[in-house]
This record gives C-alpha cells, sequence and structure tokens, in this order.
C-alpha cells in the first residue's frame, strides 16, 4: 500500500500522527494542505516529504482558474515559495520543488498543457521513488547477513517514502531473500517515530523487532547484542550525513565498537555542493520535549532545545547505500567532483 496518492485532484496520504493506534487517511485537496501536513508532521521522512511537495504544485496546477501559461506558473511560484517554508532541513523537499517548478517553465502550450505535464510529473516522482527504494534494498541486502541483528533509528521505511522505505527497504530485502535476520529499533525521542512507526511497520510485515529506548544503544553494543546499523538521511553533504537526532550518537557508539554504520538513502538526499557548515538544522516546538501527546511531563517554564536532527561527520559512516549502488565516503569526494566538472 502507498503512503502517497494522487486520486483526480485529491492527494491522499496516512496521518502518521495517528500510528500505530488508528489507520487515518487525510485528503489533501490544495497546496496548503499539503503544507500544513508537512509542517506539523502527519507526513514525514525526506522522500515522502519530496513527493509530497510535488502533488501539493500538482494542486495548485489541477485546481488552477489561470487561462494563461504565466498566470498558472505565477501560482506554482507562488506555491513553492509556501512549501519551501516548512521545513529547513531535508534536502529533497527543495529538489522535488525545483524540478517541478523547471518542469513547468520548460513546457510549451497553455496553461491547461503546463497543468498536465506538472501533474504528470509528480506522478512519475512518485513511481521513481518507489523503484528507487526497491533498488536501493537490493544492494543493501548484499550487506546484510543471515542471522545478523540490525539497529534503526527513527523511521525510514515505507511510511518515510512513497514505499518499501530506504533503511527498512534494506532490512525487507533481506528478510524476502530468506536471511534470518531481527531488528532493533530506537523508540526515537521526541516524536516516537521509532515506536509509533517502524515496530509497527515492521511488526505487520512479521519481520522480528525489538524495541529499545535511545539510551540503551550503548548497552546492546556493549553486549554484542547488534551486528549492524542501518539508518536513513535527511541531507547527505560532502563531509556528513544529516538526519535525526540522535543518529550521531548511535554512529559514535558503533564506531566504538566495531559495528558497521550504514545509510540507505537515494540519490536525490545529496547536496555535494554544500558541506555540514552551511547546513540548517530544524528547531522545533519545545512542547514535543516537555509534553507527551498533550500531557505534560517537564516543569512549566523549563528550557528547551529541540533539534530535529544532527549531524554525523563522514569518518563514522562506512558505506552509503543508494539505488546506483554502495558508496564509500570517499566516493562522494569522486562524485562531487565530476558534477564540478
Amino acid at each position: 500500500m502507498r503512503t502517497i496518492e494522487w486520486k483526480d485532484g485529491v492527494v491522499v496520504t496516512i496521518d502518521q500522527t495517528k500510528l500505530p493506534n488508528e489507520l487515518v487517511f487525510l485528503k489533501m485537496e490544495k497546496c496548503s494542505d499539503v503544507s500544513s501536513a508537512i509542517e506539523n508532521m502527519k507526513l514525514r521522512g525526506a522522500p515522502l516529504i519530496g513527493v509530497a511537495a510535488a502533488y501539493g504544485l500538482a494542486l495548485t496546477a489541477f485546481h488552477s482558474k489561470a487561462k494563461k501559461r504565466e498566470g498558472l506558473i505565477r501560482e506554482i511560484e507562488e506555491s513553492a515559495e509556501i512549501l519551501r517554508k516548512t521545513r529547513p532541513t531535508a534536502v529533497n523537499l527543495f529538489w522535488a520543488i525545483n524540478r517541478v517548478v523547471k518542469k513547468a517553465q520548460e513546457t510549451s502550450g497553455d496553461a491547461k498543457a503546463v497543468a498536465k505535464a506538472i501533474i504528470e510529473e509528480a506522478q512519475r516522482m512518485a513511481d521513481e521513488d518507489v523503484e528507487v527504494n526497491r533498488k536501493i534494498g537490493e544492494h543493501g541486502s548484499k550487506l546484510i547477513g543471515d542471522g545478523d541483528v540490525v539497529l534503526t533509528h527513527c523511521n525510514a521505511g515505507s511510511l518515510a517514502t512513497v514505499d518499501y522505505g530506504t533503511a527498512l527497504g534494506v532490512i525487507r530485502s533481506a528478510w524476502n531473500q530468506g536471511k534470518q535476520i531481527k531488528v532493533i529499533a530506537t523508540e526515537t525521542r521526541p516524536k516516537l517515530q521509532g515506536a509509533r512507526l517502524t515496530a509497527y511497520e515492521l511488526k505487520r510485515d512479521g519481520i522480528p523487532v525489538t524495541l529499545i529506548t535511545d539510551s540503551m544503544v550503548g548497552y546492546v553494543m556493549s553486549k554484542r547484542l547488534v551486528n549492524k546499523v542501518v539508518v536513513g538521511a535527511d541531507r547527505i553533504v560532502r563531509d556528513a550525513v544529516i538526519n535525526k537526532i540522535g543518529t550521531y550518537n548511535i554512529a559514535v557508539l558503533a564506531h566504538e565498537h566495531g559495528i558497521p554504520f550504514y545509510v540507505a538513502a537515494p540519490t536525490s538526499t545529496m547536496d555535494l555542493s554544500h558541506t555540514s557548515d552551511d547546513a540548517v538544522i530544524e528547531e522545533r516546538n519545545p512542547e514535543e520535549v516537555t509534553h507527551l501527546r498533550s500531557e505534560r511531563i517537564a516543569p512549566k517554564g523549563i528550557q528547551v532545545i529541540n533539534p530535529a536532527f544532527d549531524v554525523t561527520p563522514m569518518k563514522y559512516v562506512s558505506a552509503i547505500i543508494t539505488e546506483t549502488g554502495v558508496l564509500s565516503p570517499e566516493n562522494l569526494k569522486t562524485l562531487h567532483g565530476s558534477s564540478k566538472g
């Protein structure tokens, strides 16, 4: 089942804030509905955010009353600006918006022709995401051995993508090949994506999963209860991987214990023209830390910092798994050099 779909001028997606207790579908009819869902994390995960943004622009195109090409393109550019302001860290958001805007600008004909091209481009991107994820899974499964216990952080599964997943795509592929693997999932405070979403996905698929708190990672590694780590990414720059807060801790612990640390992400997550010094780390609402759901768990007036992501230097990364194959951190330098040329 796809996490997001286009249905004749309506974008349907799973409201991830309701999981695992309820499976609720959001029906979004305007670009502003999509931007709100992204901002409030009703849908999340770098690849999914990108496709959702593309669909947001498709909604603008579908419902536009513009008669002239120029008028529609102006509406698309205005919607693009709204979407760009939702979440600053995941690069797929900006990659997808830029791709759709470019398609609109390059399409000749009247407003109707441009709208058709935008909708088709968004649907193409959704289909591509599924195929890309399956290729990531195929390449990454070669790094997973029969009997391995794989630790993963946050949710980089089908719920973070259009379907299948990146880090969980690697795990799914290994499992589907008959490898008897087990998964340890961190709860992922403060939004609990690991406890709510990753555990939900793996249990649904029949893949053995054990849930731990974030602070237990060092313990399970010291007891040799983990063989591999596979996580996703929200942005990969030349010198680092930017991913859900807590990823850096896990990478350092994996390095200390000699455990391979793999990152699974599509090439659309790569931002090799920048370094970690350029990264904007999203700071979210303090209530995510002081409250659990709607219940306060901290004293009133307490100071809070709540970065949504952290930065893991490449020296802690064993390999990056993409749809094109498994890359070493050194390969990124080569890719950057060739892109500059």
